[in-house]
């Protein structure tokens, strides 16, 4: 009798250790970009309010960043709060400010401990007095630490981030402090919200769509996309696993 060929398993059917076990560490992508989506409809399907796929979401978030951090991940930049989204409920954007507003006062101490240190990109000034109060306390305490960079992108748009930075452009040239051709790429990614850190290698996107919604127009020019139809309350370290095994069997040329 000749011998059966088994397929090869499933994604669903490996376990985390044998993801992990597929990722070459020498190759890891330096900084990954997360678009969290589905919160909402995570909630709709099981009939639950709108603020227990928030809540969900948050812990997501912290499975994600802790997966990153064990990896070895240098950056990982999180589209939380797009200067869209105040055009939601009044209730719903209240929610979602408390949450940020507790949310980085409960991770403090574990930045801390990790060596984490927490940027703020986007107009946070305009947010509420507590949350921004909050968001730059634990900006200026985790300034020296090293091992990791946690952006999280609030109150952000790509396209008013590129408008800021031609505006702070064209103000050094009227006033004499640089001329009009030293404005290059160089010069933009300088001027961006995320000044000093190298552009994402990977985007992850939740819940099935296809699109970066107006999220690091600039810096994702060469980054691969990795979309996902699991809604972001469903985000674990199996899928962070397979984004980055498909990044990984990718061939990135940069136009070269």
């Amino acid at each position: 009798m000749g011998s059966e060929v088994k397929d090869s398993p499933s994604w669903e059917e490996l376990n985390e250790q044998e993801l992990l076990a597929r990722i070459d560490k020498r190759r890891l992508p330096h900084h990954i970009a997360v678009i969290m989506d589905g919160n909402r409809r995570w909630a709709k399907k099981r009939h639950l309010p709108v603020i227990f796929g928030h809540k969900e979401g948050v812990n997501a978030f912290r499975r994600v960043m802790e997966t990153s951090r064990t990896l070895g991940i240098k950056i990982l930049t999180a589209y939380a709060f797009s200067a869209e989204n105040w055009q939601r409920a009044p209730s719903e954007v209240a929610l979602l400010m408390q949450l940020f507003e507790y949310y980085v006062k409960a991770e403090r101490d574990n930045m801390m401990r990790n060596g984490i240190r927490f940027c703020c990109i986007g107009k946070v000034d305009e947010l509420p007095k507590a949350v921004y109060r909050e968001l730059q306390k634990t900006e200026e305490l985790t300034a020296g630490n090293t091992d990791m960079t946690l952006n999280l992108a609030v109150n952000y748009g790509g396209r008013a981030e590129i408008a800021e930075a031609v505006r702070t452009l064209a103000d050094k040239a009227v006033k004499g402090e640089i001329q009009v051709a030293d404005i290059d790429e160089d010069a933009v990614s300088g001027a961006l919200w995320t000044a000093g850190q190298p552009d994402p290698d990977l985007l992850i996107r939740t819940s099935g769509e296809l699109r970066v919604s107006n999220f690091l127009l600039w810096q994702i020019a060469y980054a691969e996309f990795w979309f996902s139809d699991i809604f972001w309350p469903e985000m674990d370290a199996k899928t962070v696993y397979r984004a980055i095994i498909e990044y990984q069997s990718r061939e990135r040329r940069k136009g070269a």
